[in-house]
């Protein structure tokens, strides 16, 4: 049988790329589908091993986890379950099932019992790949923002007007999880009409204008700009204009006051200069989007004028009676809003408004009837194409320009004003705030179809971008010509700085350096203070409460030197601030970037010599002779337990508990997001951990003690026998990630046995062994999660062979994060779309009130 015939052709072979590769592979593991008969498989091949491996705990009467493998009356019932096998072969690959003191499944019967898995029960057919369920999403937060800013040209805060969006599977771009409620549609609302207000021209001819947001204003060394610049911390931020005639103009500026969710009492002021003359100078604080305005007159000549924006933080003089740690939870934050310079007054120069040929081709709309309203169509199917990411049918344009029609149609307005109403109908539709995809024509009876290629530009920009399509992606789809440049289109995204989202967005979820920031760890309790810095509160507040600092002249030198120990154990906890958290943010980030843009192998997230660290980061490691606060590529020093995502101070931080390390949340993340085999929520009824403190009468526990008196309750043993030989691994950091030999003087014993039987001595040898003999875990756990995250759904079992195929290549590869990419955009589930149900996609975009 040719696989390849039976496939929907893609048109030329040249355009044959992906999917047929994977297809082809795909036959070295089975002929033909027709030609494999499941029941008889099971019969000769597969209930023998099942006999001879797994009867002992689930058959033969015993049922050992509810779970009996001979309970099948003929083979065709046993292919009946999809489900129930599907959770066999996971933990036949997990190394669970069997247990590493029974016998040895040999790869030659594993590779035979999951053939018969994936092509009996699971039903698939190589031949005529099931891409799984039809997924709808809707553009998650981050996406939109960047959909708007990409599509209108100005800046927008999706933060200011959007909650976060709920996760499903690991990320928040799943579409079981993106719910719609109706403020949030009032929200995009909202949005659509700010966001038209702010980049749609209403006039064909201005005065002429130039306009600047905060992000055109930026410090001396251009690391800061002035959107959200921190009140805590000074910063000047700048930028020269330019104006090419002498006179008198108009400038306007806009700032704008922010602040986190709860109060946050600092202070600061914002001097304003223009050419060296101060303009204003206020002392601002907290506030929620509150926007102040000044307009001012200035004589200018020609040539270049500079406009400074000075911060400084109000240093209050101290309480005298108490000393205030720094609050990190809380934030003031200062923007820029706007900066707008009209003129010169007088001028008969007519130009045309910021942006206006982004949206409009002609220099003036026409003035006969029929000439403008075909106009107005011709721009508003241009626009709502590309806010679509698909091809906009008669009826909905024909609603659209009836918007359009309607208002300028009105006494003095505009043909501008028409056309923008209508945009903020396509900015508010459905098909702008839903990923809707289309396979275009296919035949009756198929199954299974190809999404058109405009559908396939919108799935490639939104998993490597978190955005729409660029141009040219657009141009390639619209000329029928993406999938065969597919290869090169992947690569040319992948080094595009618009795939930083990809890092920010899939890494930050999966290895959870997103949760960095807000993650709750007690500095002065880790590092073994709290006891001290409790009593040196109490001494310092008893003993200055009358005198404060003039008291403090006349101290006795043990009262000085408790008033220096205090500030000594302040500035040491003090380093754990939000740059610190930052820096260990980017390591992991940066670190997968390195990986992923210079083609190495994936297993350098298990285990390298390198990583990426600045002289903060450096020091909280205690490695010598980084300097500066840029990250850098770092060689580790000899015999460093570092080297690898496990060691990285970001993934101990957020699986750690506020005042010690959690053994069991580590654990739960390389089951997690290193090996894919999680483990089960914990049930209802399983104690606190700590609650097995009372077992020891004559010391106080170790972790490992405690763990070990918790797995004797049969409800624990299997799951805690898996992840906490793993997470004890890794007890020698901290809940900050900085090293130590001990927890409280008692000495630190990661040694630990996998449930597969491999044993180690101390993280250094845990992460050899997974590098050298859990690579194809490894391998498939990141597949899965890259796919959940490329198609917006949890993996099906109808994926497992998919996943298999790209593993293969990985394999093959050395686990090169290129084709790890490749193998996701070439798959059936990426390329493909169910032909189940009909999306209707003439949706009435309303009327734009």
């Amino acid at each position: 049988m040719n696989l390849q015939s039976s496939v929907i052709p893609f048109g030329k072979p040249a355009l044959r790329t992906g999917l047929l590769v994977l297809l082809s592979v795909m036959s070295a593991h089975l002929a033909c589908a027709e030609d494999f008969d499941a029941a008889r498989v099971y019969e000769r091949e597969v209930q023998p091993l099942l006999e001879k491996h797994c009867y002992d705990c689930h058959g033969n009467g015993a049922r050992e986890g509810a779970l009996a493998l001979d309970r099948f009356k003929t083979p065709a019932a046993a292919n009946s379950d999809p489900e129930l096998w599907w959770q066999v072969l996971k933990n036949l690959r997990a190394g669970v099932m069997p247990p590493a003191s029974s016998s040895t499944v040999s790869p030659e019967e594993m590779e035979r019992i999951t053939s018969w898995i994936k092509f009996g029960p699971f039903g698939i057919d190589p031949a005529k790949p099931d891409p799984g369920p039809i997924t709808v999403r809707r553009l998650n937060r981050e996406e939109y923002g960047n959909t708007v800013r990409a599509l209108m040209g100005v800046p927008f805060d999706e933060k200011l007007l959007f909650p976060p969006d709920d996760s499903g599977h690991g990320f928040d771009n799943v579409a079981d999880a993106l719910t719609v409620s109706p403020l949030l549609l009032d929200k995009y609302l909202q949005a659509a009409e700010q966001v038209v207000g702010q980049a749609v021209p209403t006039e064909t001819w201005i005065t002429p204008r130039q306009d600047f947001g905060g992000s055109d204003f930026r410090t001396a060394d251009s690391r800061r700009d002035g959107n959200f610049l921190n009140g805590k911390k000074p910063a000047i931020v700048s930028r020269t204009v330019s104006v090419e005639t002498a006179g008198t103009y108009q400038i306007d500026i806009a700032i704008k006051q922010h602040g986190s969710f709860d109060f946050d009492p600092a202070r600061y002021v914002v001097t304003c200069q223009i050419d060296d003359q101060e303009r204003f100078s206020l002392e601002l604080g907290w506030d929620e989007n509150k926007r102040t305005d000044f307009q001012y007159k200035e004589k200018w000549e020609a040539g270049e004028h500079k406009f400074v924006f000075e911060l400084q933080p109000v240093v209050k003089e101290e309480n005298s009676d108490e000393l205030p740690d720094a609050n990190n939870d809380t934030t003031v934050r200062f923007q820029i809003d706007a900066v707008s310079i009209v003129g010169p007054e007088g001028t008969d120069k007519r130009v045309h408004p910021r942006n206006y040929g982004r949206f409009f081709v002609l220099d003036n709309p026409p003035v006969d009837p029929q000439q403008r309203r075909e106009y107005a169509a011709t721009t508003l199917r241009a626009f709502a194409t590309r806010a679509f990411r698909g091809r906009v049918d008669d009826v909905t344009l024909n609603r659209l320009t009836a918007i359009a029609e309607s208002i300028y149609s009105q006494p003095n307005a505009t043909f501008e004003e028409g056309v923008a109403r209508a945009m903020v109908a396509v900015l508010a539709s459905p098909r702008f705030l839903f990923r809707l995809e289309s396979t275009g024509d296919v035949d009756p009876g198929v199954q299974f179809a190809l999404v058109d290629e405009l559908s396939l530009a919108s799935r490639l920009s939104y998993f490597l971008w978190s955005s729409m399509p660029d141009e040219e992606l657009y141009q390639l789809a619209e000329a029928g010509k993406l999938r065969e440049q597919l290869p090169q289109q992947v690569d040319r995204m992948l080094k595009d700085r618009r795939a930083n989202a990809f890092i920010s967005n899939f890494v930050g979820q999966w290895l959870r350096t997103r949760d960095v920031a807000n993650a709750n760890v007690d500095p002065e309790v880790v590092l073994g203070f709290s006891d001290e810095m409790n009593e040196l509160r109490e001494w310092f507040k008893t003993r200055f409460r009358s005198g404060g600092r003039r008291g403090f002249a006349d101290a006795s030198p043990e009262d000085r030197a408790k008033f220096e120990r205090f500030r000594e154990i302040r500035d040491i906890v003090g380093r754990v601030d939000n740059d610190l958290k930052r820096s260990m943010q980017q390591e992991t980030e940066q670190f997968v970037e390195h990986v992923l843009r210079n083609d190495v192998s994936m297993l350098d997230l298990l285990d390298c010599n390198y990583t990426f660290l600045n002289d903060k980061l450096a020091a909280h490691y205690g490695i010598p002779g980084v300097e500066g606060s840029d990250m850098r590529r770092v060689e580790l020093p000899e015999g460093s337990p570092r080297g690898g995502v496990l060691t990285q101070a970001s993934m101990l931080l957020v699986t750690s508990n506020p005042t010690r390390t959690s053994p069991v949340k580590r654990g739960l993340f390389i089951l997690d997001n290193i090996l894919g085999t999680p483990a089960p929520p914990a049930p209802a009824a399983v104690p606190e951990l700590e609650a097995s403190a009372d077992k020891f009468k004559d010391h106080k526990p170790t972790l490992r003690e405690l763990l070990s008196v918790h797995r004797e309750s049969a409800l624990c043993a299997s799951c805690h026998a898996r992840m906490d030989p793993l997470g004890l691994a890794l007890e020698n950091f901290d809940a900050l990630g900085m090293w130590r030999n001990d927890d409280h003087g008692v000495a630190i014993e990661p040694q630990g046995e996998l449930v597969t039987g491999e044993s180690f001595e101390d993280i250094k040898e845990l992460k050899k062994l997974l590098r050298e003999h859990h690579a194809e875990d490894f391998y498939r756990c990141v597949t899965q999660k890259l796919l959940v995250f490329a198609m917006g759904r949890g993996v099906e079992y109808s994926d497992e062979h998919t996943v298999d195929l790209i593993v293969d290549r990985l394999k093959q590869s050395d686990g090169k994060f290129s084709v790890l990419v490749h193998g996701v955009v070439e798959s059936a589930p990426f390329q493909m779309q169910r032909v189940a149900i009909t999306i209707d996609a003439s949706d009435n975009p309303g009327d734009g009130r």
